[in-house]
């Protein structure tokens, strides 16, 4: 009982330093995607006459406000230690809907840059997996609300719950960070420079990091509470 006690809060510590290291990569995979964008692109701006500076803005919002959220709000949820459990499923609820609605606006720059460039919407694999990221995540956060946040689930149906819940949520976020990578792999294809083709690329290996940091924090603590 001893030995699983302590191997317990080994793994405990563990998962907090992995998670630590997983804001160390928000942090890095930020700038990165902010130096490419300013420096190598022209800059972001929705209201632009330039369509470049308006699809700019798409994996500014993707990367900052729908996957970097959305690891950090899973980060709250199983890896910080708050005043009581509801505080924390607020936190994690409240993140990951800021997420959600930067998510959409993302998309509706996409849209935008098309319209303004006369490209055709939904014709690449990056827009495919990107749509349905958007798409189950919202159906995701809204089972979330209505199972573990409204009154009238029952307990056992949380519990019940809870374990696909987890699941289906790092599924959705690793599908997240995959559209991310496709979305590189077309820019970098067209970049300007061979610097701003190697920025692209490390900017995708960091945002894979994060990604597997993110899952591995939750996996230590889920495999040994």
């Amino acid at each position: 009982m001893a030995q699983g006690i302590i191997g317990s809060h080994h793994h405990s510590i563990m998962a907090s330093r992995v998670a630590v290291l997983a804001h160390v990569l928000f942090l890095s995979t930020a700038v990165l995607m902010l130096v490419w964008l300013l420096h190598y692109r022209g800059g972001i701006n929705i209201q632009s006459e330039d369509p470049e500076q308006i699809f700019n803005v798409h994996p500014f919002v993707m990367s900052w406000g729908f996957i970097l959220l959305i690891g950090e709000a899973i980060l709250a949820y199983s890896t910080i230690h708050m005043v009581d459990h509801r505080t924390q499923k607020m936190a994690h609820m409240m993140i990951h809907l800021v997420g959600l609605i930067l998510g959409i606006f993302g998309v509706y720059a996409a849209f935008k840059f098309h319209d303004a460039a006369v490209v055709p919407d939904l014709m690449s694999l990056h827009s495919w997996l990107g749509i349905t990221a958007i798409a189950l995540f919202g159906l995701q956060w809204l089972f979330g609300f209505v199972t573990f946040w409204l009154p009238a689930a029952q307990e056992h149906t949380r519990a019940a719950a809870a374990p696909a819940h987890v699941m289906a949520g790092l599924a959705i976020f690793m599908l997240a960070v995959c559209a991310a990578q496709t979305g590189l792999v077309e820019k970098s294809a067209g970049a300007a420079s061979a610097a701003e083709m190697k920025l692209i690329n490390v900017t995708g290996i960091f945002i894979l990091l994060y990604g597997v940091a993110v899952a591995s924090a939750v996996a230590l603590r889920k495999a040994f509470l």
